[in-house]
């Protein structure tokens, strides 16, 4: 694969207006975005979408929350990293779930710290 080509990143919100603000924060840090409203819609992008490298999710949104995703996706075969986002705090999430890549909080520090972290969890993959 042509390591120019930027990587494609799955945001998922169950808020449409969130998941379009953190795919710009990715976006101006040279990501491709695809966005899903909701779980349901991030299965079906993963899907059809083989390009896709790593899934942002939010954890809180209805019929599939966050956790449920990672999960699905995992029996899905789908390996690549996943990154949990929540409203509260991240520990007890970062340490319910320590085969999840990344749990961050959601907090004014995501502009700076999102991108960084996808950077460096693209590297190892």
């Amino acid at each position: 694969m042509n390591s120019d080509t930027p990587a494609t990143i799955l945001v998922v919100d169950d808020d449409e207006f969130t998941a379009e603000l953190t795919g710009m924060i990715l976006e101006s840090a040279g990501f491709d975005v695809v966005t899903a409203v909701g779980g349901m819609e991030a299965l079906e992008k993963i899907s059809e979408n083989t390009a896709i490298r790593m899934v942002v999710s939010d954890m809180n949104m209805p019929v599939i929350d966050g956790v449920q995703l990672f999960e699905e996706l995992r029996e899905q075969g789908f390996n690549q990293p996943f990154v949990l986002l929540t409203g509260d705090d991240a520990a007890p999430l970062r340490l319910a779930h320590p085969d999840m890549d990344a749990v961050m909080t959601k907090d004014e520090n995501m502009q700076e710290v999102l991108p960084e972290l996808i950077e460096s969890l693209l590297s190892r993959s």
